[in-house]
């Protein structure tokens, strides 16, 4: 994996998991906590909705990979906020 890779991986975890945090409205993790909200729930949007039949939604790559990312860091934070209470 080259360093570009990763800086994109982190580019797309940083705006899933603002998205995210703007979505649920939570107090948010911070940065950090940002990004790794965000590459969790692209781990999770990548098992999860394919298993759904959910294909792209737009034709550029970089938007569909974040608005997937996103879409998996809602469900994350939406549990992890059932867990807390």
């Amino acid at each position: 994996m080259s360093l570009e890779s990763v800086i994109i991986w982190l580019i797309i975890g940083l705006i899933a998991g603002w998205i995210a945090g703007k979505v649920v409205q939570g107090s948010g993790f911070g940065l950090v906590g940002d990004i790794i909200v965000g590459i969790v729930g692209a781990v999770i949007a990548g098992w999860l909705l394919p298993k759904l039949g959910v294909g792209r939604v737009v034709a550029q790559p970089f938007i569909n990979e974040v608005i997937f990312a996103a879409i998996g860091a809602i469900i994350l934070l939406v549990i992890l906020r059932l867990v807390r209470r």
